[in-house]
């Protein structure tokens, strides 16, 4: 399993349009091949602070996490090739809700661990 995490830096004052945008999307790469789910993950700003075991409000600049499961990494890149990605993609943004640039991470699931209810 393959899990692509887009690190967005959603400029002050542009959050609720940046989630409404999600809210309303078109839900192209649900019926993708090999995708498992989706996950918008929104910025908390208390940070813990090692040095004085303490939690703070960070100051830095906090990034929404846009996770997408895959079964395989092939399936991912097969969905970034496909014309249900370039549709998904095709209404951009304005570029001042984004404070910099985005920054794509892919991980292998080696390990998971889910919370199953006792019957």
């Amino acid at each position: 399993m393959f899990v692509v995490t887009n690190r967005i830096p959603v400029t002050a004052g542009h959050e609720a349009d940046f989630e409404e945008r999600f809210r309303k999307r078109a839900h192209l790469i649900d019926q993708s091949p090999g995708f498992i789910n989706n996950f918008v993950l929104r910025p908390v700003t208390r940070r813990f602070d090692h040095s004085s075991g303490a939690w703070v409000d960070a100051k830095d600049q906090s990034y929404y996490l846009v996770q997408t499961w895959w079964k395989s990494e092939d399936d991912f890149w097969a969905w970034t090739r496909s014309e249900s990605f370039r549709a998904a993609h095709s209404n951009r943004p304005p570029a001042e809700m984004f404070a910099g640039p985005n920054v794509l991470e892919i991980h292998e699931v080696i390990l998971r661990t889910d919370h199953r209810e006792e019957s």
